[in-house]
């Protein structure tokens, strides 16, 4: 459960995690690179012109991301990486997921009446699970890079070393978060400009941080899940409630993952697998509305029907999804041509379905996400990668100093059935912590590849990174001509089964959508800011002209 005031900013915190001031998109003639801060762009076409590949470049981005967004991705955390290999096509999903410590139990979050312990899924050590980031970015570089980690990471500790001018995000953002770091000493001292939420242009030095990143370079995983640093992030968890052992980190393992990969209208969309639910609801959304024959997404009668599929995808994530290594889950049903056609044959395209008149009665399970980068190199490689440590700051604790920001992602697990997280949305008994168990996400990379060429796409933005992505792809098959800014900043529109509305943003959607979508039989909400921060990336296949685009809603004051 959340404190007062964590109460009161819920709604901010739902997508405020997951936004950016300073976007920055960069390209070449053959080459693009999107991510959420021009300084982790930057880094990666300077990987690029020391003569790395979109893997190097995406671990120097994603490195660089963990310096300068600490609120939203960082080693504490984890993520998937969605990595395609021109050479000879081969396509994976790295899971650097987090993991449960091996001696979670239920008197940790539950006390004796089975009520949730207040804060223990979001504040101190039990909220931390064991972070995934660090496996994940050696992984990718050692078995997909062409350079040594000392020249993928020497940006991000050079940035640490340093410092950098924090931007207005990271000011608004800490603003926000101010009361929560000057009860944390050591988070404080870092983050903070004399215990007090810094202005625009205050610089931020991380060494503690830059010495990690250095032993991370030098020694691999070996760097960060033994010796010093691991023995500092063990102390720094359970003085703070964790349950952590050497051991858990030491068997730490990012996974390697064949990606979710199905057709839809001719295009061959490649996206996340399990602890990821995104992948399998738009593998469900596409193929569902693909026999609804849909013009796009922009019309009323085919919001409509996107809102439909939408419910039904959502629907089935809480009654089946969890981690696939501990729980079974009828993953190929789920995604298969037959059980989409049953899914588009309940579906009224006139009038909506009440989501309590779906059968069963499950609630939905949700993830908070932070940030995504898209990257293609001259060759066709390409990753999309999304990073995160869950709730703005996360966990609170850095671990004495090494700089390492833990995540909260034991927030993302299922407590109960009925009691819900952080971000409003409840889960499962397949969601239900477990020793060693990756909760449930909502971060979907995808590609997208069709006759015009090849989009890299992904969006932070918990539960409504599925709608995201999922308008997107819409937005780009059902276009003769690629605008990749057009689509990025394209209004948007969510549905996830429970609560039983459609939320929209509060500008941008045309009147009357939201009217046909209310004479369907749709319940409202306007939300109060707009959401998202897409990145993508496209390389014409007529061409080879590559190019990039950041969502226009991260360099807006009004977001969340």
């Amino acid at each position: 459960m959340m404190t007062g005031w964590e109460h009161a900013l819920r709604g901010l915190l739902f997508c405020f995690v997951l936004l950016s001031f300073s976007c920055a998109t960069a390209q070449e003639k053959d080459a693009a690179i999107a991510s959420a801060h021009p300084l982790a762009t930057a880094a990666g076409h300077e990987i690029l012109k020391r003569g790395g590949n979109a893997f190097d470049a995406a671990v120097a981005v994603a490195a660089v991301l963990a310096v300068v967004e600490p609120y939203a991705s960082g080693l504490g955390g984890g993520g998937f990486w969605l990595l395609h290999r021109a050479a000879d096509g081969h396509q994976v999903m790295v899971d650097g997921r987090e993991t449960a410590p091996a001696g979670v139990k239920p008197e940790l979050y539950l006390d004796p009446a089975g009520s949730p312990i207040r804060g223990a899924t979001t504040r101190g050590g039990t909220a931390a699970a064991i972070p995934g980031a660090p496996a994940a970015l050696v992984h990718v570089a050692e078995r997909y890079g062409k350079l040594p980690l000392a020249h993928t990471l020497a940006p991000s500790i050079r940035h640490a070393r340093n410092g950098f001018e924090v931007d207005r995000r990271y000011a608004s953002v800490v603003a926000l978060r101010e009361r929560f770091l000057q009860e944390q000493p050591d988070a404080a001292r870092i983050f903070l400009d004399g215990n007090r939420a810094p202005q625009p242009g205050w610089r931020l030095k991380q060494p503690g941080l830059a010495v990690t990143l250095e032993r991370l370079a030098r020694e691999g995983s070996r760097g960060f899940y033994g010796g010093v640093v691991a023995g500092a992030l063990v102390e720094a968890a359970n003085r703070t409630g964790g349950v952590w052992t050497l051991a858990d980190l030491a068997g730490y393992r990012a996974i390697e993952r064949p990606p979710l990969r199905f057709q839809y209208r001719g295009a061959t969309i490649t996206t996340a697998v399990l602890p990821s639910a995104g992948g399998i609801a738009l593998a469900q959304c596409l193929q569902a509305l693909e026999r609804h024959e849909i013009a796009g997404a922009r019309s009323p009668r085919d919001a409509h029907l996107v809102v439909e599929a939408l419910r039904r995808a959502f629907h089935d994530r809480a009654r089946y999804l969890g981690d696939g290594d501990f729980t079974p889950v009828p993953v190929d049903r789920l995604v298969s041509r037959a059980y989409a056609a049953q899914l588009a044959a309940t579906i009224n395209p006139m009038a909506a379905t009440r989501s309590d008149a779906l059968p069963g009665n499950a609630p939905a399970a949700g993830s908070g996400n932070t940030t995504h980068l898209s990257v293609i190199d001259g060759a066709g490689n390409r990753v999309a990668a999304t990073l995160t440590i869950n709730l703005l700051f996360g966990s609170g604790i850095v671990a004495g100093d090494t700089g390492v920001l833990l995540n909260n992602e034991m927030d993302d697990f299922t407590l109960r059935e009925d009691v819900a997280n952080s971000f409003l949305l409840r889960g499962g008994a397949a969601n239900s912590i477990s020793p060693g168990k990756r909760p449930l996400s909502s971060m979907t990379p995808t590609f997208v590849e069709d006759a015009k060429g090849v989009l890299v796409l992904g969006a932070p933005g918990g539960s409504r990174i599925v709608s995201q992505v999922l308008l997107a792809v819409l937005d780009y098959l059902h276009a003769p001509a690629v605008d990749l800014a057009a689509i990025v900043g394209a209004p948007r529109y969510h549905h996830q089964w429970r609560p039983d509305r459609v939320e929209i943003e509060p500008e941008g959607v045309p009147g009357d959508l939201r009217e046909g979508l209310e004479a369907s039989g749709h319940a409202i909400q306007v939300a109060k800011r707009r959401w998202g921060n897409m990145q993508a990336v496209f390389k014409s296949k007529q061409t080879g002209v590559a190019q990039a685009a950041s969502d226009p809603r991260g360099s807006e004051l009004g977001w969340y």
